[in-house]
């Protein structure tokens, strides 16, 4: 990893494409800042949204681009539109949804680094079961809540 004395930046329409859950497009990756955080775009389906988890290790910053978006953070709701920003701290249950008619874009800036290569796992792992799901997302300190694997046993 490369130390973080210069200024890390991404051009408009640069990023890397991951397609696990979901297109992101990478922005900066932890490599690029000494793993202090990394920033990703994230296109979001009208109605869709990851189930309730929690990030053990990083504060999450949301930009919404476009959409409207509901946001939960531990039993609180927020909803934003284009322009809008919220901060989910490390540990808190949280999930989103895009409550808009039509793809959102969300901006996600993660803290310390290095979340935003959960994504290009899931891509490069095609995880099939819950299980496998649960465990690829504790590699990168993700917990869903209920566990995925439990809410399939359900």
């Amino acid at each position: 990893m490369q130390t973080f004395s210069q200024a890390a930046f991404s051009a408009p329409g640069a990023g890397t494409l991951a397609t696990g859950f979901g297109p992101h497009i990478i922005r900066i990756s932890a490599e690029e800042t000494g793993g202090r955080l990394g920033v990703f775009e994230a296109e979001v389906p009208a109605g869709e949204g990851p189930p309730p988890h929690v990030h053990d290790r990083e504060e999450e910053f949301f930009r919404v681009l476009d959409g409207h978006f509901a946001f939960w953070c531990n039993g609180q709701r927020v909803d934003l539109g284009a322009g809008g920003v919220i901060v989910v701290p490390r540990g808190a249950v949280h999930r989103f949804q895009n409550i808009g008619e039509s793809a959102g874009r969300l901006m996600v800036v993660m803290t310390p680094g290095g979340f935003e290569g959960f994504f290009s796992a899931v891509e490069a792992e095609q995880p099939s079961s819950p299980q496998e799901i649960d465990a690829l997302a504790a590699r990168f300190s993700l917990r869903f809540v209920p566990a995925l694997s439990a809410q399939a046993a359900a």
